[in-house]
C-alpha cells in the first residue's frame, strides 16, 4: 500500500529546509552575540576613565597642590584618574594627599626611580584612554586639557600633543615646541644668533620661534612637562626608556613616535602655567650638566651609528655644556636656560 500522497517529499527537501533553518539559528545566534559583545565593549568604553593623569613628584609638596587641584576629576562624561608616583618617600606627600586629594592614587616605589621610571609606574597602574604625564610644577585647566584629549581621539595620526605652556611670568615656555636640533640649530643657540632674530627660520629652528605661538603645527619635540596622547600608541612604541634618569627621556620618547609614523603636535590655542625651572635652579651646574649629557645620550641612541657621529655629538654636547655653565656663572645664575 503506497504512502498518501501529501505525506510524499523528496528526502533533499527536508534536508535542505533542516539546513536552512540551521543556519539562520547559528546566524542569529551569532548576531546576538556579536551584540552582546559590541555592548559590553561600550560599556567598558563608558565606564573606564578617558583620561589617566601621571606625575612624578620629588620634593614637590609646595607645587602638588596648585597642580593636582587644577585639576578635572570628570571629561565628556567619563572619569579622569590621577596618579602621583612620589620619588622622595619619608616627606609625607603620600598621607598628605590621602588626606586632602582622597581620589588620588599614590605610588611610593620607596626609592627615586627617577622621572622615566616613576612615570612608567603609574602609567602601568593606570587604564585611562588617553594618558596625560604632568609635572607637579604646573597649574592645568579643563578647557586645554579637554581640548588636547579630543583632538588625541579624533585624530588617528596624532601621537603626542602639548598645550602652550606659559611659565609665572606670563612667558611662553619654549620647550614646549622644540625640533630636533641639528649642528647647525645648535650652534644658533648657543651662539646667540637664535636670540638675535627669533623670526628668522634660518636662525630659529632649535624652539621654531618664527612660528606663530597660538597656531598648531607638528614639532619635533614637546616638554615632558605636559605630554598627552592615546594609550595605544604609548603601548606601540613603548614609554619611557628607563636608560634615561632624568632628562632627554622626553625628546628620546618625541623621536620614537615619529619614527612610528605619529606626529608630534603644538596645539598653541589653548594654554596652561608651568612653573619651570624651581627644581634646577636650587642646584643649577648639576642639573645643568645633566640636562646636557641626557641629550647627548638621546643622540647617540638615534643618531650615533657610527664613530665619526658618536665622535661629533659628544663634542658638540660637551662645548655647548661649557658655554652654557660659564655663560651661568657670569649672570650669577639668574636665569636656567641650559638647553
Amino acid at each position: 500500500m503506497s504512502a498518501p500522497a501529501n505525506s510524499r517529499r523528496h528526502p533533499g527537501v527536508a534536508a535542505g529546509k533542516d539546513d536552512a533553518d540551521e543556519r539562520g539559528v547559528h546566524a542569529v545566534s551569532a548576531a546576538l552575540q556579536s551584540l552582546r559583545q559590541a555592548t559590553r565593549l561600550e560599556l567598558v568604553s563608558v565606564l573606564s576613565p578617558l583620561l589617566s593623569v601621571i606625575v612624578v613628584a620629588y620634593r614637590s609638596r609646595d607645587e602638588l597642590s596648585a597642580c593636582l587641584g587644577s585639576l578635572p576629576r570628570e571629561l565628556l562624561g567619563r572619569a579622569v584618574e590621577v596618579c602621583v608616583v612620589n620619588n622622595s618617600p619619608g616627606d609625607g606627600v603620600a598621607a598628605w594627599i590621602a588626606e586632602t586629594f582622597p581620589a588620588v592614587r599614590v605610588i611610593e616605589p620607596g626609592v627615586n626611580l627617577g622621572f622615566g621610571r616613576a612615570n612608567n609606574a603609574g602609567y602601568r597602574a593606570t587604564t585611562g584612554e588617553c594618558v596625560l604625564f604632568l609635572n607637579p610644577d604646573t597649574i592645568s585647566n579643563e578647557g586645554a586639557i579637554e581640548h588636547c584629549v579630543r583632538r588625541a581621539l579624533a585624530e588617528p595620526g596624532l601621537g603626542l600633543i602639548s598645550p602652550r605652556l606659559v611659565q609665572a611670568d606670563g612667558t611662553m615656555d619654549a620647550a614646549c615646541r622644540r625640533s630636533i636640533p641639528t649642528l647647525w640649530d645648535g650652534f644658533c643657540r648657543a651662539s646667540g644668533l637664535a636670540a638675535a632674530f627669533p623670526g628668522t627660520a634660518l636662525f630659529a629652528g632649535y624652539n621654531l620661534t618664527h612660528l606663530p605661538m597660538d597656531g598648531t603645527y607638528a614639532v619635533g619635540a614637546i616638554n615632558g612637562a605636559f605630554m598627552l596622547g592615546r594609550r595605544t600608541v604609548v603601548d606601540e612604541v613603548g614609554p619611557f626608556d628607563e636608560d634615561f634618569f632624568m632628562y632627554g627621556d622626553d625628546i628620546d620618547l618625541c623621536i620614537r613616535v615619529a619614527q612610528a609614523g605619529y606626529q608630534v603636535v603644538y596645539d598653541g590655542r589653548v594654554s596652561l602655567t608651568h612653573l619651570k625651572g624651581l627644581s634646577v635652579a636650587k642646584d643649577y651646574d648639576r642639573m645643568a650638566a645633566a640636562i646636557f649629557d641626557a641629550n647627548r645620550d638621546v643622540y647617540l641612541k638615534h643618531f650615533g651609528g657610527s664613530a665619526f657621529a658618536r665622535w661629533k655629538w659628544r663634542t658638540a654636547f660637551g662645548l655647548w655644556k661649557r658655554v652654557a655653565l660659564w655663560r651661568a656663572r657670569r649672570r650669577g645664575h639668574q636665569a636656567v636656560r641650559p638647553v
